[in-house]
């Protein structure tokens, strides 16, 4: 059998050099052909393709952050070409990995849900209550009502009669119709997702939210458990255990924010750190930043520094709560000795500038906060979305953390120094976005292409004659090892395949 395979290899291989020396000739002979003005041709040709492709790259990152290229040799390319697809499950835990691939294609958009945001029967219609004024926006109630049918809802939920009076409701724009849908659902049966919306909508207090979520804890937990030994037997299971997750994370994030909220801080720190220890690649709803927060209302410094040290990174998605809480431990160590004049006249100290080049890196990073943090514009109530590195981010952050800067003495002072450039910052430390490897790629080729094409204009002589020595060298390996084979095999047998 061996010498069978070796044989039909032999010919192969014997039959391959055969086509590509008569193919070779025919290439020699018409590279001699060729006239310099087709090389000026060939060589500006690229370069303006190239040029092209270089423009449209730029405005994409531009516009969107990232590489056109890229994207879709990442997005398509990769999964034709057989490469891993990070959407789909490697382990128990679906929907954690769902999330971990997805932090990459979400680090960049710029609006996201706000981990702090109020509760709309509890909090924000205390507001209406009092001014007759809506306290949200339509688009900001539009995303949350995209959120709730992404988080909340999945292709299956026809097969459970509650739930699909659910998926029905959170497509609902009247409240009313919402609120109603949802104790429809209640009647059916113990539904997570009602409780929910119940607890977010119809709760006038958040003691009744607290309630409510705690039923809603009591379903999704039972709803989790079965989906999860369910969620490898097929598609329309996995969708189950991943919606079945989401529900349930936010549940436990909204029953610790009850508990912040109703005094029992030390209650809420433990509820999110035993969420963050079991879930800990769901990064959707930045669980870290409330428990920031918690952390700050404690005055455990220690641990905000170490959640700091894991979530402070270059490579995730940073935000002003990030940024603005490493300032004030910074600004901590030294705020309450700092004076503007005693700095001029010595100079910075080691820590205090550290502290200065921290405040810098938050004010770079989110320019709109430091005139809520001092008081020089009104607060208003949080938004549930906020853009990135905007006045909304800056609202929701001023909103819960300017109490923790109070309680830090000195801590707004040095602030408004640094921030009014009492103290000189020479040198940004705030990252900046490193270019993309296809947009450089892309400038270098425009580049060299476009130098090819005046050489060759200038000089097409020339440049033929090194286009020619090129090729030559390009094709010199393969001339070599045709002259071997030729050496090597009979002349009669190479003679009959040429003629085949």
């Amino acid at each position: 059998m061996s010498t069978i395979a070796w044989s039909w290899t032999y010919f192969w291989t014997v039959w391959f050099f055969v086509i590509y020396s008569d193919n070779l000739t025919k290439v020699s002979m018409f590279l001699n052909t060729l006239t310099p003005k087709f090389y000026v041709a060939l060589t500006g040709t690229s370069s303006l393709i190239s040029g092209l492709i270089l423009i449209f790259e730029w405005w994409y990152f531009r516009k969107y952050g990232t590489s056109f290229i890229e994207q879709v040799s990442v997005s398509h390319l990769r999964p034709l070409l057989g490469g891993v697809d990070n959407s789909s499950p490697t382990n128990s835990n679906t929907s954690n990995g769902d999330a971990d691939s997805n932090r990459q294609s979400v680090s960049e958009c710029k609006v996201w849900r706000n981990p702090l945001n109020l509760f709309r029967g509890a909090e924000y219609n205390r507001y209406m209550w009092v001014t007759g004024r809506e306290p949200l926006t339509y688009y900001d109630m539009n995303l949350s009502a995209q959120d709730h049918q992404t988080f909340f809802t999945c292709d299956s939920d026809h097969l459970r009669p509650a739930d699909a009076i659910m998926q029905k409701a959170w497509r609902e724009r009247n409240p009313q119709a919402r609120i109603s849908a949802a104790h429809q659902s209640l009647e059916l049966e113990d539904c997570a997702t009602a409780s929910i919306l119940l607890a977010e909508e119809e709760a006038t207090t958040i003691v009744e939210a607290e309630k409510l979520f705690k039923q809603a804890l009591k379903a999704g937990e039972g709803c989790y458990r079965r989906s999860q030994q369910l969620q490898h037997h097929g598609a329309q299971y996995e969708a189950q255990h991943r919606r079945d997750t989401n529900v349930l994370v936010y549940i436990k994030r909204r029953l610790a924010m009850c508990s912040r909220k109703l005094g029992r801080t030390r209650e809420a720190v433990k509820m999110l750190r035993d969420l963050m220890k079991e879930f800990p690649l769901l990064s959707m709803f930045n669980i870290h930043e409330n428990l920031l927060e918690s952390l700050l209302e404690l005055q455990n410094y220690a641990d905000v520094q170490a959640v700091l040290a894991k979530y402070d990174d270059i490579s995730l998605p940073k935000s002003a709560t990030i940024c603005y809480t490493a300032a004030l431990l910074k600004a901590r160590a030294v705020s309450d000795k700092f004076s503007p004049e005693a700095a001029s006249r010595r100079g910075l100290s080691t820590a205090e500038m550290n502290a200065v080049e921290a405040i810098h890196r938050a004010v770079e990073f989110n320019p709109h906060v430091p005139k809520y943090l001092l008081e020089m514009k009104s607060l208003i109530l949080p938004p549930e979305h906020i853009l990135k590195r905007g006045d909304s981010e800056a609202i929701a952050y001023a909103f819960f953390h300017l109490q923790h800067w109070k309680r830090v003495e000195g801590a707004l002072n040095l602030l408004h120094c640094t921030w009014e450039g009492t103290v000189f910052h020479e040198v940004s430390v705030y990252p900046k976005k490193e270019l993309p490897f296809f947009i450089l790629f892309t400038a270098g080729l425009c580049s060299f292409t476009a130098m090819l094409a005046l050489l060759t204009h200038q000089f097409p002589e020339l440049m033929g004659v090194f286009a020619k020595a090129f090729l030559s060298t390009l094709f010199a390996p393969l001339n070599f090892i045709m002259e071997k084979v030729e050496s090597i095999l009979p002349s009669s047998l190479w003679h009959q395949l040429t003629r085949i």
